[in-house]
């Protein structure tokens, strides 16, 4: 008999054993995991930590989410076997009415858990709350703020802080030059941790400077630029002359690099045709390589108009300018000197500026120009609107620049400044302009915009562009527009122009946290921050943010940032009294009047 048919046999008889003896079972199907139990807390600044007991049988688990409360719950984390907690970095803004599950899996099927929910403690206790290494009082921290595209570099202004130290990382305790600015550097690590990077100051540091009133920063954050717009110094260009202080409020801007973690003053920038009272780098741009500089001097007098014109005739007193410097290697060159199409006294062109990742798109905001135009490339030399303010948008191409497009609110009118801030997406088809002191009491969007009963409410625009052509898009109002507010003080987009922040920092409710109670108007100028977001042209507010420790006068909202995933949220609020010192101190120790703070969502 061969051997194949002698092991057919045998396979054959154990076979027929089996199934003839009751007491030889089949392996036994597997079944699915037993169902989790989850919990959720509080871990660190904008993370939720998930823990739960491992549970047999499963070989994976899956955290699922329900951002809106809707019921509909997605994977946003896969989580290996045997693991018993998750950390999640979260934008808060969106996780007010969050709920999470975890489903235990293996090759069966999945156990879920109970959904939990996030508690209103959870989301105050994961915002951070960032003051300086050396608080004291007056020193306006928060004033400016910047964050890097990935949001873990964070740069903070505190324009009247007082130490006389020179460079990075000097003696912050030596408070004997007033007001002469300030810049912190804050960084996040994979833990979730933030700590304070460096302590930054002028190369010439000077009484009364403002050095921090204005900052930028490139994409991988190791290029910041700040402005000192009362900084004294007569030189002209890059690297002169910074200690002779003969040109009172000139202005100056000053460039950082960063290699690894240390920071050092790269360049000392000031304008070509530097003049007293001129204001440069009283607002700062950088595209996403750092490689090119927007610098504001909203208070310089030339009468020149477009690109490169004379500089030097000084016939229109606070016309503005602005200058564009761009760096080769380790040097910075000045590449233009840009003016409105209708320059003219005391309108304020380079308030505000702003420029898209590759830097070939600039916006310039003039809060003080007069026109009675209204939308795009209107008649620009009817001064009927005196102060309703105007945007410029101009574009590059290979170093040349031109002035694409002038822009005007919907509703112009007198004192709305309009361009008080301007920011723009990354791509420079989105442009966001505020006019702070307009006066419609419509809320959300695209209401009545020609309703003059709330005086100084503020509003924002949105315009797109579509080749070389700009629309409106969208007119903004905060959910509880209500008088001198200023809604639209400060902007930020996120890089792909589909989250927008917007504060408002005289708005006046004692709400703490995410979506409070917005019509408690019972803390005066503490200030609001609202967030909003766009789904194809249509924009929808999506969150109300305030303080964790909301006061009076605090002026929440005083400076604004977006990482460019539009998922960290950074806030300023200058005149915030805490005496705490560093991350997560004391928000309640109001013992130090107008020291400042920053919020992180």
């Amino acid at each position: 008999m061969s051997k194949r048919l002698i092991l057919t046999s045998i396979l054959l008889l154990v076979a027929s054993l089996v199934s003839c003896n009751p007491k030889v079972k089949p392996p036994a199907e597997p079944e699915k995991p037993a169902t989790p139990s989850l919990t959720l807390d509080y871990k660190a600044v904008k993370v939720f930590e998930f823990s739960w007991a491992d549970v047999a049988g499963e070989t994976s688990y899956k955290l699922l989410e329900d951002e809106d409360g809707s019921g509909n719950f997605d994977e946003v984390a896969s989580i290996p076997a045997n693991a018993t907690n998750y950390e999640l970095e979260v934008f808060l803004p969106n996780k007010v009415n969050a709920r999470y599950k975890l489903a235990a899996c293996n090759d069966v099927g999945c156990s879920e858990s109970a959904a939990v929910s996030v508690e209103a403690d959870q989301l105050v206790k994961a915002v951070g709350y960032f003051k300086a290494s050396n608080t004291g009082a007056g020193d306006g921290f928060g004033y400016s703020a910047a964050l890097s595209a990935d949001g873990n570099t964070l740069a903070v202004g505190a324009p009247y802080e007082d130490s006389g130290a020179t460079g990075i990382n000097g003696n912050e305790n030596d408070d004997s030059m007033r007001s002469s600015g300030a810049v912190y550097v804050f960084v996040h690590n994979t833990t979730g941790a933030w700590s304070q990077q460096a302590y930054v100051k002028a190369s010439n540091t000077g009484a009364n400077d403002n050095f921090g009133a204005a900052l930028a920063l490139s994409a991988d954050g190791n290029t910041l630029a700040v402005g000192a717009p009362y900084e004294d110094s007569s030189a002209t260009g890059i690297n002169g002359n910074e200690n002779d202080d003969s040109v009172t409020n000139s202005g100056a801007v000053y460039i950082f690099i960063r290699s690894g973690s240390s920071w050092a003053q790269q360049a000392y920038v000031k304008a070509s045709n530097t003049e007293a009272y001129d204001n440069f780098g009283s607002a700062l741009a950088l595209s996403a390589d750092g490689n090119t500089l927007a610098v504001g001097a909203w208070s310089e007098d030339g009468s020149a108009t477009g690109i490169n014109g004379d500089e030097s005739d000084n016939s229109a007193p606070d016309s503005g300018a602005v200058y564009v410097f761009t760096r080769s290697g380790s040097s910075w060159t000045q590449q233009a000197y840009v003016k409105a199409s209708n320059t003219e006294a005391s309108d304020w062109f380079g308030t505000s500026v702003a420029l898209s990742s590759d830097g070939n798109t600039l916006a310039v905001g003039a809060d003080g120009e007069d026109s009675g135009a209204t939308g795009i490339n209107g008649d620009e030399s009817d001064n009927s609107a005196s102060i309703s303010g105007a945007a410029y948008v101009f574009t590059r191409s290979g170093s040349s620049w031109t002035q694409q497009a002038y822009v005007k609110a919907s509703n112009a009118e007198a004192d709305d400044w309009f361009g008080w801030s301007v920011a723009l997406s990354g791509s420079g088809d989105l442009l966001a302009v505020g006019a702070p002191r307009e006066d419609s009491s419509a809320t959300g969007i695209n209401g009545d915009e020609s309703d003059n009963s709330a005086p100084d409410s503020g509003a924002v625009y949105v315009f797109g562009r579509s080749g070389s052509s700009w629309t409106q898009q969208a007119y903004v109002k905060a959910s509880n527009t209500a008088q001198d507010d200023w809604f639209g003080t400060p902007l930020a987009f996120s890089a792909d122009g589909n989250t927008l922040a917007v504060g408002a920092i005289y708005e006046d409710s004692s709400a703490t946290g995410i979506n409070g109670d917005e019509d408690d108007d019972s803390a005066t100028n503490s200030g609001a921050v609202y967030v909003f977001g766009r789904s194809g042209s249509d924009w929808a507010q999506l969150a109300y943010v305030k303080a964790t420790n909301t006061g009076e006068l605090d002026k929440f909202g005083s400076s604004v940032a977006l990482s460019a995933g539009g998922d960290t949220l950074g806030v300023g609020a200058y005149w915030e009294d805490s005496g705490a010192a560093g991350i997560g101190g004391d928000q309640d120790d109001d013992s130090i009047t107008n020291s400042g703070a920053v919020y992180a969502f």
